[in-house]
């Protein structure tokens, strides 16, 4: 397996040649960025109801549920006492305390709030960590399968993508041999996601103390724990690498409410880091965002510090849903499956359909099996190539038993059409 697996070739700069129209003023930084699959998947599946064709979209990363009522109450509550002005950039102090709360109580992590930053949503807390320590040229490590933009982001961040594939084989996880070949002295961060989006793999305590004994002989590397899926796993307490204290000098943190609380909307994620390097993120955020909507901090604060049951609540649908659906589709012929521990995605390896045809259509790439199974069975998947591994499609199981068992035969169907 080739150490970059992604396709990074930059384009060539072609504008000198030609016409001058509207086109040619998009800068090679933004023509060099790939669109996020995950939304153009889900945006086709609206085009296709909207058209009156009955889709069942497992393509979108959402949480199916509705925000906790006690949240939302928070919030009315916040417009009523006038939290309308402009709030603090790296967020208010009472957020910050209660992440500081959370980390203690839930992780055994001491931060102050002065290490605290709240920004719209993980991703840009994700973004907002590359900007502020990746220099032009610098590689950044990506375990893959990885999510679709930790591959944009380190290009934005004018920084070189160095994946380390991992298969089904391996659980999607990888060894610390794979990490030690992958570092060199150009190496500046690594993105870790456990549990994982796409695969929803989670690493073992065993795993990830093998693998911080590796970044500890590498003092240059940055460790940025993208902990998004903390609540939604099968373990209970799934670890995070940022619990080794050798690395906390240079560990980032990022997590939100989206996705634990059902509050993909209100766009509330946040960073936890060494001074230093959350004094630059929130620099960098004042510049270009400033604060996060004071309302939805407030809802996010109650949150954290309100009753908790509602998460635990969703984390036992989610495993139902997991052993539903992952019992569904090893009954697909040539499907492998692999029985996830976190998040809510299955990610099948499907490359045996690679090759067989139905009709006029044929399936050339993992792809063309997804857009066969939009077209053929209306359901929407992500194909595996988003996430850096192709032969392989995400389906989100963040939606009702029976759209998952419908999803489930009509995928069956269509697949048994192909020959």
């Amino acid at each position: 397996m080739p150490r970059n697996f992604c396709n990074f070739a930059a384009r060539s700069n072609l504008f000198s040649f030609l016409p001058i129209t509207p086109m040619n003023f998009i800068s090679e930084r933004v023509n060099n960025l790939a669109a996020s699959a995950t939304i153009a998947m889900s945006q086709k599946s609206a085009e296709l109801r909207a058209a009156g064709i009955d889709v069942i979209n497992m393509s979108i990363g959402e949480p199916d549920f509705n925000t906790p009522e006690f949240i939302k109450e928070a919030a009315k509550k916040a417009v009523d006492d006038n939290y309308t002005h402009y709030p603090p950039v790296a967020g208010y102090m009472e957020l910050r305390k209660a992440v500081c709360a959370k980390l203690k109580s839930e992780n055994g992590l001491d931060y102050s709030p002065e290490q605290i930053v709240v920004g719209n949503g993980a991703k840009q807390e994700l973004c907002n960590a590359l900007l502020a320590v990746v220099n032009p040229g610098d590689e950044v490590i990506i375990p893959v399968p990885a999510w679709v933009s930790y591959v944009e982001m380190v290009k934005l961040a004018e920084g070189t993508p160095v994946t380390v594939y991992a298969g089904v084989e391996q659980d999607f996880k990888i060894t610390p041999e794979q990490l030690e070949a992958a570092i060199t002295p150009r190496s500046r961060m690594i993105m870790l996601n456990s549990p994982s989006n796409p695969t929803g793999s989670v690493y073992t305590r065993e795993e990830l103390a093998a693998l911080a004994a590796v970044l500890e002989r590498h003092p240059q590397v940055v460790i940025l724990a993208d902990d998004i899926y903390e609540h939604i796993n099968y373990v209970g307490g799934a670890p995070s690498i940022s619990q080794f204290e050798s690395l906390k000098d240079r560990m980032i943190i990022v997590n939100g409410v989206s996705k634990a609380y059902a509050m993909t909307g209100w766009r509330i994620g946040w960073l936890a880091a060494p001074t230093a390097i959350a004094k630059a993120v929130t620099k960098l955020q004042g510049q270009y965002t400033s604060g996060v909507s004071s309302i939805a901090q407030k809802a996010a604060e109650a949150a954290y510090l309100g009753p908790q049951e509602c998460v635990e609540d969703m984390r036992k649908a989610f495993e139902r849903r997991r052993d539903l659906i992952v019992s569904l589709a090893k009954e697909i012929p040539g499907w492998i499956v692999s029985k996830p521990e976190g998040a809510f995605y299955i990610f099948p390896e499907v490359s045996s359909y690679i090759g067989k045809k139905y009709g006029d259509k044929e399936i050339r790439t993992s792809g063309d099996y997804v857009m066969y199974l939009l077209e053929e069975g209306h359901v929407a998947a992500v194909d595996g190539d988003a996430f850096c591994a192709p032969g392989y499609l995400r389906l989100s199981y963040a939606t009702s038993e029976e759209n998952i068992r419908e999803a489930m035969r009509r995928i069956s169907e269509a697949s048994a059409k192909l020959k």
